[in-house]
């Protein structure tokens, strides 16, 4: 049994696998960025060493040597699925926690694997088997089906590349498009024709096999609402199999893994229809899953909990499982979501920044990658953390992740916590009527900066400046004392920051924090409050309600969080509010949507634009963002520059509207 592990991996699946590591008196050993070199997963291990990049093996194989490490651990994503890695590994006298090269080369091409698990009784879904089809081969096999199919890489996974096509005339630009997306994504523009299930469940089966022969199944993971092909929650078990359905699709998974001579842990992922009354084979996942925490949270192997990365460990020691599959049941129910650093109200944009203040949540499974002072940038994945609850059935599995999340502030970055609560709220989704396009078809809810925020943000403002203040001469007391008149009031106009949304709204607190009356909006009612700290909080009371918020302040905007809402406001400058007032034009330069990397600027300073013109290109994972002219005018104070990377708001070029002369 090896005694020192290198995760070749960061964020929270690294810092994962160094708990079980550590449980099992195992040495940790990380590698690390530059922008990484203070992140949680560093700080939990053994010990760190520094690499260029995760995706130099050499590097990161080099590394594990030079620091005693006797196996390698690729966690997901990077060179998890990477066969050329695992032998590297090998040839380097290490021991590689994953299956066999062969099996991962086997099931990571689609075609090929499906060529592979066809053979052996595993469903599949009706469409091409050939490689190498020609455009017009493509368009034939998608007649032959029958409307609607998808188009999908051969190469690949994550959605990227994926078309759904309805009719015939949309074949020729849905074929082009899937080509140019497979090339630039994995390098292989071979594409697969299959018949798309219309109103698709995702519903996937672990499985571990050891390397004596026994392969068990370990049930099913429900992983229907997806946005853009990308999980966002997942449960164990699914809503909708019963037993009948759960053996039928357990056997096939097993059948797979067997197929392809499959060691340790792995996931085969089958589409449903709603009623999963029939299930097809789409891929194998070769490695650990995002989402296996919510099977660790409700398989009993012989009524004990079940660790699968204890599991893969085990496995690539050589031992053998030592249970069959009459061993494991399932007990109880539990639920995933992903927090990622994303904006809902911007089409799900990546977002970024230095996360002031994080409280995780009391009673629920948190596997998080950040921490308070984490700089989220947007050169990785933007999942931030994995919240899981588990339930004696799903609805209270449901209710305890609603709780876990209204427990839980993020604050210094904008995330989707708040949509998420959202979600879970849907009438779909708390029935289980669930489907791979719901999420697609739901309205994202409208910014709201409700009045309670207002009024905590100027309280809390009030508070600073009581701390400032000396409290002895009535001229520099708190609460606008004045000789003979009632106390002037502090006013703040106030804005959304962060990307945020929204008019400026002005409120007025008159008196001390402990016993104001505040006016919220030019013509706002006087109302009653009162505000106190308590440590990180400040505690409001407004209309006879009180509310704690999570405060937090950097580079002049404050920000507020409350029961899983999170806003960011800042003061706006008098010049600019008084520019704002008079319909002075666009306040101020157009700013990144998102951090990432300018990929283009398409005007220079003093160039006359129109309205709705490129200007600059905006690149974060793989996401575009073109920042357009909005209105005709001249290119002034140009700052992006092609290939420098930028912050979100970052300013990147202001447009000065014509004068109409």
């Amino acid at each position: 049994m090896f005694s020192s592990v290198l995760i070749a991996n960061r964020g929270e699946i690294a810092v994962r696998i160094t708990r079980t590591l550590h449980a099992r008196g195992l040495r940790a050993v990380a590698v690390y960025t530059d922008p990484d070199a203070g992140a949680p997963h560093v700080a939990a291990a053994d010990v760190a060493v520094r690499v260029p990049d995760y995706l130099d093996g050499a590097a990161i194989i080099e590394a594990g040597r030079a620091v005693g490490a006797q196996a390698v651990h690729p966690g997901y994503g990077f060179l998890a699925e990477n066969a050329a890695f695992a032998r590297q590994v090998t040839d380097a006298g290490l021991t590689w926690i994953g299956p066999p090269p062969a099996a991962i080369e086997a099931m990571g091409d689609k075609i090929r694997a499906k060529a592979t698990v066809g053979p052996a009784g595993v469903p599949l879904v009706p469409g091409s088997d050939g490689s190498g089809l020609s455009d017009e081969q493509v368009a034939a096999e998608a007649r032959r089906i029958g409307f609607p199919v998808l188009l999908k890489p051969s190469a690949g996974g994550g959605g990227k590349g994926m078309h759904v096509v309805e009719r015939s005339e949309d074949l020729e630009a849905a074929i082009g498009a899937a080509r140019r997306e497979a090339r630039g994504s994995f390098g292989d523009d071979t594409l697969l024709v299959e018949r798309y299930v219309t109103d698709p469940r995702h519903v996937e089966i672990q499985v571990l096999a050891d390397a004596h022969g026994t392969v068990v199944h370990l049930g099913e993971r429900e992983c229907s609402l997806q946005r853009r092909h990308q999980k966002v929650v997942e449960e164990a078990p699914s809503a909708v199999l019963d037993a009948t359905q759960r053996h039928a699709m357990g056997q096939a998974a097993v059948e797979a893994a067997r197929a392809c001579g499959y060691v340790g842990a792995g996931t085969v992922e089958f589409v449903t229809n709603a009623d999963a009354s029939e299930f097809f084979f789409l891929e194998m996942n070769t490695r650990l899953q995002v989402e296996h925490p919510v099977t660790e949270e409700v398989v009993r192997v012989r009524s004990g909990r079940l660790d699968l990365v204890a599991e893969q460990l085990r496995v690539a020691a050589g031992e053998e499982l030592g249970y069959d599959q009459g061993d494991v049941t399932l007990e109880g129910h539990a639920v995933e979501v992903r927090l990622y650093a994303e904006d809902p109200s911007r089409g799900f944009l990546p977002t970024g920044g230095r996360i002031l203040d994080l409280v995780w949540p009391t009673g629920a499974r948190v596997d998080a990658g950040v921490a308070a002072g984490t700089e989220v940038g947007s050169r990785y994945d933007p999942m931030l953390a994995k919240i899981i609850t588990w339930g004696r059935d799903r609805a209270s599995a449901l209710d305890r992740l609603d709780a876990a999340l209204a427990g839980t502030t993020v604050l210094g970055v904008r995330t989707n916590l708040a949509w998420l609560r959202t979600l879970l709220a849907d009438d779909d989704v708390r029935a289980g009527r669930l489907d791979t396009g719901l999420i697609a078809r739901l309205p994202v809810p409208a910014e709201d900066l409700p009045d309670d925020v207002l009024a905590a943000a100027a309280l809390a403002g009030l508070l600073d400046l009581a701390e400032r203040s000396s409290g002895d001469d009535p001229f520099d007391r708190v609460g606008g004392w004045r000789l003979g008149a009632d106390p002037a009031p502090a006013r703040w106009r106030v804005v959304p920051a962060a990307g945020a949304t929204g008019d400026p709204v002005d409120v007025a607190v008159a008196g001390p924090p402990e016993d104001a009356v505040v006016t919220i909006g030019a013509e706002g009612t006087p109302r009653p409050a009162s505000g106190r700290r308590d440590g990180a909080d400040v505690v409001l009371t407004l209309d006879g309600a009180t509310r704690r918020f999570r405060v937090a302040t950097a580079d002049g905007v404050r920000w507020l969080g409350r029961e899983g809402g999170v806003w960011a406001l800042r003061e706006q400058e008098r010049l600019r509010a008084a520019r704002t007032a008079a319909g002075g034009g666009q306040d101020g330069p157009l700013t990144a949507p998102m951090p990432g990397t300018v990929t283009a600027v398409e005007v220079a300073e003093g160039d006359h634009v129109t309205a709705g013109q490129r200007l600059v290109v905006v690149e974060a994972m793989k996401m575009e963002h073109v920042v357009s002219a909005p209105v005709d005018g001249v290119v002034k104070d140009l700052a992006a520059k092609a290939g420098a990377a930028v912050a979100l708001d970052a300013p990147l070029v202001t447009v000065v509207p014509d004068s109409g002369e």
